[in-house]
């Protein structure tokens, strides 16, 4: 078995689901360090000696450069991140991974009525011959992130035991929560001390994302007027209705099931509540301040609406920014992008420039100081129980970490 798959096995395998909405506590799920203690112990197995996880669980460690003395200072260090929770979406709990070899090109059924179909998976037809893991179907597999994980610690591997390798000061980082946006609450860029960042969290082989949405969460909390339904006409206030009207006018024709490429979305993803309160909570996604702002304003306007509608309620609208698009940080030097490029080149699976339908911890760290581009891990349908990746994918971003590594000490301007 290859180190890489014999380590994801092995990390998929503990459960580490975060938890929406906790806020009195980091992480979100305390399991989640049961992964990261395993992570530290195995960077120190390797010869990582400072290996080490804080109060909030973040895991970091150091691969000291093996470049002459003279060249040293003139390399960047480089900083390899992922994450370890999984989706809170789908149970990520008791995870049997299936290993399937020789793969033959067909539908792969994993349980009753789940089925990794090739007509909705065309990219399982690059796979033939090779070799496919899922979950058995009752569970997401996990693969987002930590095929990242066992790509980052299966190149720390490869590195370790061929010194003649060149590379620079490697910085390695393990982060919690990051499905549910918290993945760098506490990080301390500073104390990472990485020049150029890269999470390896990404899709498709060979894909290298620098872009990835802007993204704002939305929350309308409606108040209405509980009266006996026997006795309710003229003086009820439904507020589940109104909360359910709001969901009715937001554009089905900005939604996530109706859009792709660069269009952004509204997404109304939760709703809870009663006739006297309720709360309804959106997602605002766009490539672009212009589309975020066109976004907001459908959304005040359908506020509005409500409120002539419905004088006797209160309908309050609250909107939070969560992230803004990488590009936008990345642009200031395409040095870490253009890398990452020639890497995915070297590798000889690639290169796909690539869009994020979403976010990712670099787009959090490259405002923070750390410009870090997002570069493929191989998993496929994440948060979804038909979440599968490719063994090929995996091994060609073990070979993508080392190749960029290479770079940096062939080229460190």
């Amino acid at each position: 078995m290859s180190d890489v798959l014999e380590r994801f096995l092995r990390y998929v395998s503990v459960w580490t689901t975060s938890e929406e909405g906790v806020e009195d506590r980091y992480p979100s799920t305390e399991r989640q360090k049961d992964l990261l203690r395993m992570l530290v112990e195995e960077l120190k197995e390797l010869g990582l000696e400072d290996a080490s996880m804080d109060e909030y669980g973040y895991v970091m460690a150091t691969l000291p450069s093996n470049l002459p003395p003279e060249k040293k200072g003139d390399v960047p260090v480089i900083g390899l991140i992922a994450h370890v929770d999984t989706s809170p979406e789908v149970s990520g709990e008791n995870v049997k991974a299936r290993v399937i070899e020789n793969y033959d090109g067909g539908d792969i059924v994993l349980s009753e009525g789940v089925v990794i179909s090739v007509e909705e998976n065309p990219h399982l037809l690059d796979n033939i011959g090779g070799t496919i893991i899922t979950s058995d179907g009752t569970t997401l597999l996990g693969a987002d992130d930590k095929a990242g994980v066992a790509e980052i610690m299966a190149a720390l591997r490869i590195l370790v035991d061929n010194p003649s390798i060149p590379h620079g000061k490697v910085r390695i980082g393990f982060t919690p929560d990051e499905e549910v946006g918290n993945g760098t609450k506490f990080f301390d860029v500073e104390r990472f001390g990485a020049d150029i960042g890269y999470t390896i969290d990404g899709g498709e082989r060979g894909e290298v994302e620098d872009e990835t949405f802007n993204a704002m969460s939305a929350t309308y909390t409606i108040k209405g007027i509980n009266v006996h339904p026997g006795y309710a006409k003229d003086k009820m206030v439904n507020s589940l209705r109104i909360a359910c009207e709001i969901v009715n006018m937001v554009p089905d024709t900005i939604a996530p099931e109706t859009t792709e490429g660069r269009v952004g979305y509204l997404h109304p993803h939760h709703i809870e509540g009663g006739v006297e309160e309720s709360t309804l909570r959106l997602l605002i996604r766009d490539f672009t301040m212009e589309g975020m702002g066109e976004k907001v304003n459908i959304l005040e306007n359908i506020a509005e609406l409500q409120r002539a509608r419905y004088p006797r309620a209160s309908i309050d609208l609250d909107i939070k920014e969560s992230y803004r698009n990488m590009k936008f940080k990345l642009d200031e030097d395409r040095r870490a992008v253009d890398h990452a490029v020639e890497a995915v080149r070297r590798a000889g699976v690639g290169p796909i420039k690539a869009i994020i339908r979403g976010g990712t911890d670099g787009a959090m760290l490259s405002y923070k100081g750390l410009l870090t581009p997002n570069l493929f891990a191989g998993g496929m349908n994440f948060h979804s129980r038909r979440e599968y990746v490719p063994l090929g994918s995996m091994e060609a971003s073990v070979r993508t970490i080392i190749e960029l590594l290479r770079i940096y000490a062939e080229d460190p301007v």
